[in-house]
């Protein structure tokens, strides 16, 4: 059996929260997830995430449940085009909302299978007693850098470009997004954005699912964690403990 929780906070020092997330769980072993940061101003990047997240989880919700299990990558990709379009159109449309975009990192998780999508810098991880692996490449400035062997992944955690990402729904008339699957029963995935991931390292992240308390107060002692250290991003995490 499937269990998920979810967390948004606007962090200490931003005045609005420009993140939005999804989660469903539609059966006892399937549950959706969806993560938006949004950027591009102080009104249109809520606007892009909210935007985004409304027009994926619609699509996912509109399928049944067969369909949706069939192809399952494929339709997270479908999910991220309709709400690539919605930001896109709205962003040509509409002045104050020219230039925004968003990050979209979503999860289809089936038992002990989760299809896993992603645009943008907000990531997904897999935690558990191996330890944790981002199952996600980030899309970039820094990160292109750590694969080239030009930075390290410390020197990537406090570059001042770390924020500049090369990707993003709405930029663009067609999405580049990234699928990915993997299979861990009984693990863990959790899904954020940079506000988290920024904050805490990937061994405190570890440590907090696997050792920190309850799961299901996970999210919280995470969020309390980024806030004590100032939180300077808006704070989103999802985690699914998978069947």
């Amino acid at each position: 059996m499937i269990h998920a929780w979810g967390i948004t906070d606007k962090g200490v020092v931003r005045s609005q929260n420009q993140d939005s997330y999804y989660l469903k769980q539609l059966g006892e072993d399937l549950a959706v997830a969806i993560v938006c940061d949004g950027m591009g101003g102080a009104r249109s990047g809520n606007i892009a995430s909210a935007l985004a997240v409304e027009a994926a989880s619609t699509y996912l919700e509109s399928l049944p449940l067969d369909e949706l299990l069939r192809a399952p990558g494929e339709h997270l990709a479908q999910a991220a085009e309709v709400a690539n379009e919605a930001v896109y159109h709205r962003a040509a449309q509409e002045a104050e909302c020219h230039g925004m975009g968003t990050t979209m990192v979503a999860a289809l998780v089936h038992g002990g299978r989760a299809h896993i999508l992603n645009i943008g810098d907000s990531r997904a991880y897999s935690i558990g007693a191996e330890g944790i692996t981002k199952v996600t490449r980030d899309h970039s400035v820094v990160e292109d850098l750590v694969v080239r062997g030009e930075l390290t992944p410390e020197e990537a955690r406090c570059h001042p470009q770390k924020n500049l990402i090369t990707r993003c729904l709405g930029a663009e008339a067609k999405a580049r997004t990234d699928l990915y699957e993997t299979e861990a029963a009984g693990e863990f995935l959790l899904l954020c954005t940079d506000g988290l991931s920024n904050t805490l390292t990937d061994q405190e992240l570890l440590y907090e699912v696997l050792h920190g308390g309850e799961a299901e107060s996970c999210c919280q002692r995470m969020l309390d964690i980024s806030l004590s250290r100032g939180a300077p991003d808006n704070v989103t995490a999802v985690l699914i403990q998978m069947a």
